[in-house]
């Protein structure tokens, strides 16, 4: 199974044999590869059901719970590492989330759509609508995004949260990268991918 490119340079950082917790886990792609390829003993969790349910049909680990209840199930350290792809901007507190992250897992890895991008800021200056792009594929008034946030917000919040950004990689809507988007990030990066631990 081929991994998309951001979640094969996240796979990359995190080391064999270890502790994984995915949150948002979706179909357990990330989850199954990391088990079979460098010997992850991971769990997910999901809110579908039936991603839950595709999930435990491939043999993972994964629980049914929502992001936005936290992880107070899950103790300090517990993990070497907490990944969440192309979720926090869909939580209704993503700060709470971060800071659960670090606490559970020695080292956290994000991803998320830049809001601050030079497509998504003409759409909003030439049009005066909220932009949908391949990355914000939905309308404002049905989208599950709750607190879309860009580059400089992410890393703002990281700051205030005593979190540590120890690598940042940015990506475009095919995950491709390139010296300029990790130049101007804010502006030409459409994903960003985090690495990220406790100060």
């Amino acid at each position: 199974m081929t991994l998309r490119a951001d979640l094969e340079l996240m796979s990359r950082w995190i080391e064999p044999n270890a502790a994984l917790l995915d949150l948002g886990c979706g179909d357990g792609v990330l989850l199954d590869t990391l088990t079979r390829d460098r010997g992850v003993v991971g769990f997910g969790v999901e809110i579908d059901p039936e991603l839950v349910a595709d999930c435990i049909e491939r043999g993972l680990n994964v629980i049914h719970q929502d992001l936005d209840d936290g992880l107070a199930d899950f103790g300090d350290a517990a993990f070497d590492y907490v990944v969440m792809t192309q979720a926090l901007q869909a939580v209704p507190h993503p700060h709470r989330l971060l800071r659960d992250m670090v606490r559970v897992g020695r080292e956290a890895i994000i991803t998320f759509p830049n809001f601050g991008h030079w497509r998504t800021r003409w759409a909003l200056a030439i049009g005066g609508r909220m932009p949908i792009t391949e990355t914000l594929p939905h309308p404002w008034y049905s989208t599950p995004n709750v607190r879309l946030c860009t580059v400089r917000d992410f890393e703002e919040l990281c700051a205030i949260e005593h979190v540590s950004i120890l690598e940042r990689v940015m990506v475009d809507q095919r995950h491709r990268s390139n010296a300029m988007m990790q130049r101007l990030p804010n502006l030409l990066g459409e994903i960003a991918v985090y690495r990220v631990a406790a100060q």
